[in-house]
């Protein structure tokens, strides 16, 4: 059953959470951008403002109303607060002759997700595949995720660069939260429309001030979800044949190259990669050494460094290994797209390479194809 909640609500929703002893973190606008951040407050959400996206470029837009939700894809993805940057793996001290090895024990933080969106909820969702998997669990991921208190929010206003339509991970979120929150906007003013996905949800919705909503309510927010569909900037057609049946010498692997800087930008804003290097320090004394996971990225030479040197030399086949990897042996692993169309690597990339554009120059529709996957 959904409810009705006045602006008010949200900060009293906040309150709550910390009351609770979480950290919140939600969308607040930093440094020229709307990032993700610790809130304490829903004066600190981004109040009046969204964003004007495409390749390679990104400003904040005055809306000139008091929507609090009203962008799409804040500048980074949620990732950064499960698999931290830097993660300590072990410490080894030697004392005496002997050499003793410490592994921390992973820290547990009580946070909440206040504002995340449908396709970085899917993308979460991805995340545990991989990093709560029964045979290799990650430590570290497997401590903080599980109680993660997740407020979700209906996207009312796509960006330029998204295309979650095309890719069934939104604009509104259907699974995986506590609570969604969908942002109604009249020349009345904003009100909110909140549905239960959880006990918790329920337990936490049920010390705020609220009223059921009305068939008009849920209306509104149907027609404000239909009008994100129709107005997504991009979209990744479906209906193509796998990637990995085209020519790897297609002349568009080469065309993209010269333009790709393999800077990592998009690895290290994409809510679904998860690539890590290990680096090892030795304090000056010699008695101390340390293991680090760090983010890394398959578009760095050193990433496939072997004893004989990189396996992957070229841009051009780091760029088609994280393409193929992302939209094919993703699905082969783990029977989903590695994509969830938040349009983030568009955006940021300092160059503005399409990846929706890139699929459709490479790719052809299936009944355009002979078995080989080649234009017949």
């Amino acid at each position: 059953m959904a409810f009705l909640v006045g602006a008010d609500c949200l900060d009293e929703m906040i309150a709550s959470l910390r009351s609770n002893g979480r950290t919140v973190i939600g969308p607040a606008v930093r440094d020229g951008v709307i990032t993700h951040d610790q809130i304490e407050s829903a004066s600190e959400l981004p109040l009046g403002w969204t964003e004007d996206q495409d390749g390679g470029r990104y400003r904040l837009v005055p809306t000139g109303t008091d929507e609090r939700f009203a962008f799409s894809s804040p500048s980074t993805s949620w990732k950064r607060f499960l698999i931290p940057e830097r993660t300590l793996l072990l410490r080894a001290r030697r004392s005496n002759g002997t050499v003793a090895v410490v592994e921390p024990e992973p820290e547990a933080p009580s946070v909440a997700f206040f504002g995340i969106r449908s396709c970085d909820l899917v993308a979460l969702g991805i995340l545990d595949r991989v990093f709560l998997d029964s045979d290799a669990t990650d430590p570290t991921y497997a401590a903080r995720r599980p109680d993660v208190f997740i407020v979700a929010v209906g996207c009312n206003r796509p960006g330029n660069t998204c295309f979650c339509a095309s890719m069934n991970t939104g604009p509104t979120p259907t699974s995986g939260y506590d609570l969604v929150v969908r942002e109604l906007h009249s020349e009345e003013g904003t009100e909110y429309l909140v549905d239960v996905g959880s006990e918790r949800g329920a337990d936490l919705l049920a010390g705020l001030a609220s009223r059921p909503a009305h068939e008009g309510d849920l209306q509104r927010a149907d027609r404000a979800h239909e009008t994100a569909v129709a107005s997504m900037g991009r979209e990744l057609r479906q209906d193509y044949v796998p990637l990995a049946a085209l020519d790897p010498d297609h002349p568009r692997w080469d065309d993209v190259a010269e333009r790709c800087l393999a800077c990592g930008n998009c690895t290290m804003v994409c809510p679904t990669c998860f690539c890590s290097t290990t680096e090892e320090s030795t304090d000056l004394s010699g008695t101390e050494a340390e293991r680090w996971r760090v983010w890394d990225s398959c578009f760095s030479l050193d990433f496939t460094h072997l004893h004989g040197g990189s396996v992957r030399t070229s841009t051009k086949s780091r760029y088609r290994q994280w393409l193929l990897h992302k939209l094919v042996t993703w699905q082969d692993q783990f029977d989903t797209s590695g994509c969830v169309g938040c349009g983030r690597c568009i955006t940021w990339c300092p160059v503005g390479i399409d990846l929706t554009a890139e699929i459709a120059a490479l790719a052809v529709p299936a009944a355009a194809t002979d078995l080989g996957g080649r234009d017949v």
